[in-house]
């Protein structure tokens, strides 16, 4: 239903261009919204109105021109002109026809947005999902993928006008939210552009920095080829959001097909990683491992092992690298030089990871 809100902003824009005080009322003669201050003076015409026929289309008066607004042939509502104006008739039928289109439009929007959360969270049966469709003249055999959209920082309101503006001329293309945090684009694609995701996703964060200048994060899951698939993409990218923001945060874009071991990390079952925690750390907890030596030996990583450079990116004597990388020895028996026991402690480093997220999500 159309609120009293864009109901009058509706008719406000039509006293500009008629240049007459108008009103809308409901179909037991209650004024839902009016221009005019003193809509009283039409209301008598307006109940008059409601009285005749319902085959009428208007009814003009001295004082006034009443017409209703129509849905499926059924009044819904009754558009009032505050005075006879020049083609009075003509006009008023036009606005009423205007005023039907919204409502129509407006619920359409509804029904759509509220069948693709629906979809999205796999609450549809299969016949509900093929009838709903159908309804709203949605393609059921259509390639198609679902990218997230995640503000880094706050939640941005104005990211959703945006972004909607942005695949506002590609029909096919539907941008919804499921909660306040993220923005959900599925995206239809041809055939080339299947090969293209990436280049989909940069777009979507360059457009929204230049913008608004909002910095964002992207996911996205694979290709479906059937509507009803949906949510198995839309499940997708939200693994590949989850998986970003615990192991991958300096990136911006995030395919699902791309995360690597962090996907495997991130499916883990808890009791599995306590016990590969418990088994590294020797019973430790990784926190008495420093800040420093933490940092120090995530740089000696993104170096591969090779101590001269990490030591000249960090500023430190040789010497000074090697005494912090031995206290990771120390505390773990892990001697990070050596490919293996560096590459068991980088996983336990994600697995930690991980545990804090689940923790923070409890």
């Amino acid at each position: 239903m159309l609120s009293n809100q864009m109901l009058y902003t509706t008719i406000d824009e039509i006293k500009k261009v008629i240049k007459e005080e108008c009103s809308v009322w409901n179909s037991n003669g209650r004024c839902l919204a009016s221009t005019s201050m003193d809509k009283e003076k039409v209301q008598a015409d307006v109940e008059a109105f409601l009285n005749v026929s319902h085959r009428e289309e208007y009814l003009i008066t001295k004082n006034s021109a009443c017409f209703f607004v129509r849905e499926e042939d059924d009044p819904i509502f009754v558009f009032a002109v505050h005075g006879v104006v020049e083609n009075v008739e003509v006009v008023g039928r036009l606005c009423a026809n205007q005023i039907a289109a919204l409502k129509s439009f407006h619920e359409k929007s509804i029904d759509k947005n509220r069948f693709i959360q629906q979809l999205l969270m796999d609450n549809l049966l299969l016949v509900d999902i093929y009838y709903q469709a159908k309804k709203l003249q949605m393609e059921i055999d259509e390639q198609r993928a679902v990218f997230l959209i995640e503000p880094k920082r706050q939640r941005e309101d104005i990211l959703f006008e945006i972004l909607d503006g942005m695949y506002a001329e590609s029909p096919n293309d539907i941008v919804t939210s499921v909660d306040e945090n993220r923005i959900v684009l599925i995206k239809s694609l041809e055939n080339e552009e299947c090969e293209q995701m990436q280049e989909i996703a940069l777009a979507i964060t360059d457009g929204l920095m230049s913008e608004a200048m909002v910095d964002v994060r992207v996911s996205y899951g694979t290709i479906v080829n059937e509507l009803k698939d949906v949510s198995k993409s839309y499940k997708e990218a939200s693994i590949a959001l989850d998986v970003g923001r615990i192991f991958y945060k300096d990136k911006n874009v995030l395919g699902y097909n791309d995360l690597g071991i962090g996907r495997l990390i991130h499916q883990l079952p808890i009791s599995l990683c306590e016990m590969f925690l418990k088994e590294v750390f020797n019973g430790n907890a990784i926190e008495q491992i420093d800040e420093e030596t933490l940092l120090t030996v995530n740089a000696f990583f993104e170096n591969n092992l090779n101590i001269s450079e990490t030591a000249r990116q960090m500023y430190l004597h040789r010497n000074t690298l090697s005494y912090r990388l031995d206290k990771i020895m120390k505390i773990t028996g892990l001697d990070v030089k050596k490919f293996d026991d560096a590459l068991t402690f980088k996983i336990a480093l994600m697995v930690s990871e991980h545990m804090k997220f689940i923790k923070r999500q409890d």
